[in-house]
Formats: structure tokens, sequence, C-alpha cells
């Protein structure tokens, strides 16, 4: 079996590693400013390392913010991280005037170009969705851009419409978010950062209603199975919504007296809600991480905490989840998360074997998270050591973890 290393990487440039593999090449990623595209055979097929798109006239990309700066959690679910959203946007009554609060983008939407000095973000949600909270605290000066679904946000960042995308990957309590997971190897962007963010649930109404007279609570499924012991305590009947924010946002457009929303507490103030009861959620310590996505990969360094995320596949065979696992516990590297999806296009894969006859296997991919650089040795060997087995591998970036919680 031939093997070639993973791409070292330098400063400023990362040539991406490639290894034949039974007549089969696997990626292991690329970064860096003169960052190129590598192109490989894959069963017939050409598998990418990413694409790196050339941007359209007056519109450049923006550079990555430290991470270091990053204000407090508090600032941004209070008036302080917002960079004076809340005085243009203003408390609005239940009537709720269009003109004063954004659009979210839709698929229509992605054939308009965008231009502008600031960065702009893009979110899924309505204003006050907890996503927005988290694109304010990685960059508290940005434009937030809501959008309508998860692939609309990558798709806006791929057409440069904006500069970074911010979406959930995960819950303390809820666990992962699986389409976000779907949608990373389905698009080229990269990681450049990670926000962590913890979630207050606030029960809200219109002015005048009181709790008990509540018969039926709007918010997202996730948000609802979080407040689980407050909502039955209530006797109330869930109505599932596809945004915490845009449930608050129902509320107030539709009058609804005998209704309650499940959102943030920036949402009662956006849509005129009065707060019956907050931190109404199971757990005290209710933790959102989310994934700042980019066009471009930032070049790894080693003088800060930083994490890296992969994606890789394997064959069928006995340990060989073990062996992949032990190239990390070998370099004593740190996995924060692992994650197995099962193949889309592949999702059997059938194997003949003649003395036991024919077997079917899910197909997986498994996604993995570790705390090192992919400017450090170790991690560098570690991938070389991973690809003498992996059927396939991407590195999905490597960013400075965010320490702020």
């Amino acid at each position: 079996m031939a093997v070639k290393a993973v791409g070292t990487w330098v400063a400023g440039f990362c040539e991406t590693g490639r290894s034949d593999i039974g007549g089969r090449r696997a990626i292991a990623g690329a970064a860096g400013p003169n960052w190129r595209s590598e192109v490989s055979t894959v069963g017939g097929r050409l598998e990418r390392a990413g694409v790196c798109m050339k941007p359209v006239e007056d519109v450049k990309p923006m550079k990555d913010e430290n991470f270091s700066s990053v204000p407090p959690s508090s600032e941004v679910d209070g008036e302080a991280g917002n960079g004076g959203a809340d005085k243009q946007l203003g408390k609005l009554n239940r009537d709720l005037p269009s003109g004063l609060l954004p659009k979210p983008l839709s698929l229509t939407d992605l054939t308009v170009s965008s231009h502008g000095s600031n960065v702009r973000v893009a979110y899924q949600g309505c204003p006050g969705a907890f996503s927005e909270a988290a694109a304010l605290k990685a960059y508290p000066r940005c434009v937030a851009v809501p959008c309508e679904q998860f692939e609309v946000a990558f798709k806006a960042v791929e057409l440069w419409l904006v500069d970074k995308a911010v979406l959930p990957i995960e819950n303390s309590v809820g666990g992962s978010i699986h389409r976000n997971y779907d949608l990373l190897l389905c698009h080229r962007l990269h990681i450049v950062g990670e926000v962590q963010m913890a979630v207050n649930h606030c029960l809200m109404t219109l002015p005048g209603v009181k709790k008990e007279e509540i018969k039926r609570v709007l918010s997202h499924p996730q948000a609802l199975a979080q407040c689980e012991i407050a909502l039955s305590k209530l006797g109330v009947i869930r109505e599932s919504i596809d945004d915490t924010a845009l449930a608050a946002q129902l509320v107030a457009s539709n009058d609804l007296k005998d209704a309650g929303a499940v959102a943030s507490a920036r949402a009662a103030e956006i849509y005129g809600l009065k707060i019956v009861e907050e931190r109404i959620q199971d757990t005290p310590d209710n933790i959102t991480r989310f994934l700042i996505l980019a066009r471009e990969p930032i070049i790894p360094r080693a003088d800060r905490l930083f994490k890296t995320s992969i994606v890789f596949t394997l064959e069928e065979g006995s340990g060989v989840l073990f062996k992949a696992l032990a190239v990390f516990a070998l370099r004593n590297i740190n996995l924060t998360k692992i994650e197995s999806r099962p193949q889309r296009k592949r999702p059997l894969r059938v194997v003949d074997d003649s003395n036991y006859g024919t077997a079917k296997y899910f197909d997986y991919l498994f996604y993995i998270d570790f705390e090192a650089s992919m400017a450090e040795p170790r991690a560098q060997n570690a991938l070389a050591h991973l690809q003498e087995f992996a059927t396939f591998l991407r590195v999905l970036g490597s960013y400075p973890m965010d320490t702020s919680l």
C-alpha cells in the first residue's frame, strides 16, 4: 500500500496531502492564503478538497476576527454586545410594522448580490433568535443576516452574499444538529471558529395575559423538549415552530391571548411581549455550540488553543474504528466529539463472504473534533497515520477554541 503523508502546514501555505488507497485517493484538506484546490479520482468520480471562488466585483472577503477579544456572553443577552441593534429596531408593539425588521433570506433571494463594508454574518431564524445572539457574540459590530433555512445560510456564504455564517452544531441537552453535519459535507465551506453560548429560555405572552391563562405554547421542537418539566406543570398544548423568535413573532402579530412562546429575552423585547417566567429550561447549564463558517480557511497556529474537525470513512473490518481512534490516543490528542452519520448516497455496504454468505452493513461517515492545531506535527502525523486505512478523509477546519464560558 502506497501512502503519502498529510500535507505539511507551514506559515502562509499548505499543500494538500493525498494517499493512494486501493486505487482511490483520500483528501486531507488545505489551508492558507495561497491555498489551491486538489482534485483526485475516487471510484471514477472527481473529489475536490475545496473550491476557491473568485469574489464578485466590489465585494472583498473579510479578515477573521481575533477570538481572544470576544465579549462575555452576558453582553449578547443584554444590550452591550449587539452593536446598537436594539436601538435601531426599537421596541415593537403587537402590530409589528414589517418595515422595521429584516426579512429572512430565502432560496429565491440568493441570486441578489450584496455590498457593504461591514462584516455580514448569516444565521438561521428571525431577529431575536439564539443564533443571532451567537453571531453578535462572535462579531459584535457585524450585520446579522437572518435566513429561513440552514442551507440558505450555507449558500449565502458560497455566493458572496455574506462573509460568514454562524450555525448551531450541538446542544448540551438536545445533542447534535444532524442537518448541519450533513450540510458540512455537501458544501465546500471551512470552519474558522466556534461560539459557545448559554441558552436562557423565557416564557412570554402578550401584555396583560397571565401565565395561568395560557392554553398552548409555541416554540422550536428542541426548545419545547428542553423545557419539558415547566411546560408539563402548566398543562399546555405544545406547538412546534421552525424558530423560537418566529414563535414570539406569531404570538404578537396574531394577537394570540391564549398562547405563549418560549424564546430569548431579546425576542420578547423586539416583539413587544411580556416575560412571565425566565430560565424555564430543565437543566440550568444549557449550552449551545455554534460553528463559524467561511469560504476560505484560516492559517492554523500553535501559540493558542486550537481545535480541528475532520470527517472520514472506513472499510468494514474487525477493529478498524479502534485503529482510527488509536492514532490520536498514541499522540496524546484529546477527542472532544465523535459523531457518526450514514452515507446518504451509499447507506448500505454489501459484503460477500464465502464462509458466512452475504451481509449488509450500514456505511457511516465519522466526524471527529480533536484538541490540536494542524500547525502541530502531532496532528499532521495523526492524520497521516489515519490515511493508512481511511477510504476518505477531509479536514473541515482548524480553528481557535472558544473558552469564554
